[in-house]
């Protein structure tokens, strides 16, 4: 962990757009600024490892993030791809003595952290803390469970075309092709992500690269068709 001047300071406005500090008051706001850490990360280096003990809860300032689970045979899902504003390590305010996943470094990061520590005396004194975590567990919750269903039930064309359409909502950005997908995302990590094999993913990309519906190349997809995934996602 390289870390950061304890001069930068985190902006009020921007913290209240975080789902964990939503309706909490400027006075408050301006404490939990002033106690944030920061450091930085390169590309493929970990803010924590899957078993490490959830000491501190992060939110990232710059870059993306990957969020990675093993299991015991060493094979790799990637859980969800987060890019600036987002809060993760939230675990850290729970009851678990352990990370359940990696924080892998997409490409070069900053991001801002309080320790366990530090944010819970700041529930202790900021009762709107506590409901903002509680709901930030149960959409996480959510999710997973959602993530199981599609897994179990669902082609991999469908889950594909959903993943590629919410890495777009999130982290697209219009170029003259098309939807620039504006994340280094590997066909390795989408297999990750989708619950499948590298080779069906390139099968599956290779085959909407045929129908025009996107463009791929190494670490890098455009959607061209965004009509003909949502028609795929939804089908």
């Amino acid at each position: 962990m390289t870390d950061l001047p304890n001069s930068q300071i985190l902006s009020t406005e921007m913290l209240a757009n975080v789902d964990l500090f939503k309706n909490i008051p400027v006075d408050d706001l301006q404490k939990i600024s002033r106690q944030a850490l920061f450091n930085a990360k390169s590309a493929d280096q970990f803010y924590f490892l899957q078993g490490d003990n959830a000491n501190n809860i992060y939110l990232l300032l710059k870059g993306n993030i990957k969020m990675v689970q093993s299991n015991p045979l060493g094979q790799q899902v990637v859980i969800r791809i987060i890019g600036p504003q987002t809060l993760f390590g939230a675990l850290a305010m729970g009851e678990s003595e352990i990370y359940p996943v990696s924080a892998q470094v997409m490409e070069n990061s900053e991001a801002a952290y309080w320790t366990k520590t530090t944010i819970m005396q700041c529930v202790q004194q900021i009762p709107q803390l506590a409901l903002n975590a509680m709901q930030i567990m149960a959409g996480h919750i959510h999710q997973m469970q959602e993530r199981f269903q599609q897994v179990s039930t669902e082609r991999v064309e469908k889950r594909l075309a959903r993943t590629l359409l919410h890495l777009a909502s999130t982290s697209g950005i219009t170029i003259p092709e098309g939807i620039l997908i504006d994340i280094p995302l590997t066909r390795q990590e989408l297999a990750e992500m989708t619950g499948t094999t590298l080779y069906t993913v390139s099968r599956i990309l290779n085959q909407w690269e045929d129908k025009k519906f996107v463009i791929c190349s190494r670490e890098q997809v455009i959607i061209r068709f965004p009509h003909g995934l949502v028609t795929i996602a939804n089908n």
